[in-house]
């Protein structure tokens, strides 16, 4: 074939395909919506998907389909969605730890948390809480908490909802600041965890406000101090972690963040579809007053801004890692 001959069908070839991506973000979504979970149903992180699942389904006009496919802090969901058909057809429900933490903490995964995600949007900023059962750890401040602590190394276990998950990473951050010497004891996810709170098998984990609620209220557990840099509303009286005064606390911030990611090569115009739908399902009154009254913060961004700040958090956690010495084999 003359070159300016295989030019032209060359032109032509990649205008047909633009055409036809175009035609499909056009008409997306045509199908029903997978968003994978990858943490147990009834976790926290599920509790959020779940509120937003009915809302966002009307706004696209196709049902949202949560599978669960939990294990290895995310990373199995991740993965899954990491080499899905970037279709816009299937999603992952990420966090902080899913797509920060988890690339400091695991030297090979299968894929790259920046790299081969692309965010649509975060829809919450998650407070962490202190959270002691009184029969084990009988203190009544933060203050008391790290006396008992101190005076008794390796002898108090805390739980967490995984290993790498949030509530692991901000309680190894709160050790390491504070000099404290105890044993983790990670769980399969958020209901195993604090059940064993609860039970005394562990005496304590910095979990989701949303998910200690029920208990602080029925006076089973006590709270001591918020992980976040403010106070949040839903436990007006809890002090921060940063406020208390005790050395090493000064600044202490720990949120973290719930998110929703593409596969690598998902259409632009289906990205902003999906970010502009999930942006509208946050600014509902009605959403934003729940999030706020579990403790929790609506966070909106556009997927521009939702990618500088899944690059910004993967380095400040991989610090976390390095300073806390923390290693997943």
């Amino acid at each position: 074939m003359h070159p300016l001959l295989r030019r032209a069908a060359a032109a032509a070839a990649l205008l047909l395909s633009a055409a036809s991506a175009l035609a499909q973000a056009g008409d997306w979504p045509r199908q029903p919506i997978t968003l994978i979970m990858g943490f147990p149903a009834g976790s926290g992180v599920d509790v959020v998907a779940r509120a937003v699942q009915e809302p966002l389904s009307q706004k696209l006009g196709q049902p949202i389909v949560i599978d669960y496919k939990s294990g290895a802090a995310g990373n199995i969901a991740s993965e899954y969605v990491a080499h899905a058909r970037p279709d816009g057809y299937t999603l992952v429900f990420g966090t902080a730890a899913t797509h920060g933490s988890n690339a400091a903490l695991y030297k090979s995964l299968p894929f790259d948390v920046e790299a081969d995600f692309v965010p649509v949007g975060p829809l919450i900023d998650v407070s962490n809480v202190l959270t002691i059962n009184p029969s084990v750890i009988d203190a009544r401040n933060l203050k008391e908490f790290v006396e008992i602590v101190k005076a008794n190394p390796g002898k108090f276990n805390y739980a967490s909802t995984g290993n790498g998950a949030g509530t692991h990473m901000a309680f190894a951050e709160f050790n390491a600041r504070l000099g404290l010497d105890m044993v983790h004891v990670p769980y399969k996810g958020g209901p195993e965890a604090i059940t064993s709170v609860l039970r005394g098998e562990t005496c304590c984990i910095m979990n989701q406000v949303q998910t200690v609620l029920a208990h602080y209220k029925s006076g089973k557990v006590r709270l001591l101090g918020i992980t976040t840099a403010k106070p949040v509303a839903a436990v007006a009286e809890v002090p921060t972690i940063a406020s208390s005064g005790i050395p090493g606390t000064q600044g202490f911030d720990s949120s973290i963040w719930f998110g929703i990611f593409a596969p690598k090569g998902t259409d632009a115009a289906v990205v902003r579809k999906l970010s502009t739908a999930l942006r509208q399902v946050l600014e509902q009154p009605d959403i934003r007053q729940r999030f706020e009254s579990q403790g929790n913060t609506v966070r909106i961004e556009t997927p521009e801004q939702f990618r500088q700040t899944v690059h910004k958090d993967r380095a400040k956690w991989a610090q976390v890692v390095k300073d806390a010495k923390i290693s997943i084999n």
